[in-house]
């Protein structure tokens, strides 16, 4: 598979996981949009503001987010998004697919590292 292929592949990876990343992180707290984007980032997945945006209009469309306007002392209030008991409850959900999901692999790759993986692969 060609370099365009792994990209892609890894692209729709991460974007089915996107949703589930952001529940996780506004159940711990609170979060301007360019916090999100700086604690996904600090995790190693980059998204850019379009796509967040329209992810996060769409979580609170769906009653799984809400935001509050607080007052900023840089410029123009602030939209701060929190997830409500909604979307704790598709947290709940979520999570459990994820660990289901994440068995599943564990159990075919097994002990093998990564790398020896990618090795036998090759052959």
């Amino acid at each position: 598979m060609n370099e365009t292929g792994i990209n892609n592949i890894k692209a729709q990876m991460r974007k089915g996981m996107l949703e589930y990343c952001i529940l996780l992180l506004l159940s711990e707290r609170r979060a301007y949009p360019s916090d999100i984007i700086g604690s996904l980032s600090d995790a190693d997945m980059i998204v850019v503001e379009g796509t967040l945006y329209t992810l996060l209009n769409r979580m609170r469309k769906e009653d799984k987010l809400a935001y509050e306007w607080e007052e900023s002392k840089k410029g123009p209030p602030r939209k701060y998004y929190h997830i409500t008991p909604f979307g704790r409850k598709v947290l709940q959900e979520m999570s459990a697919a994820w660990d289901e999901i994440n068995n599943t692999v564990k159990h075919l790759r097994g002990s093998e590292p990564t790398v020896k993986l990618l090795e036998n692969n090759k052959k």
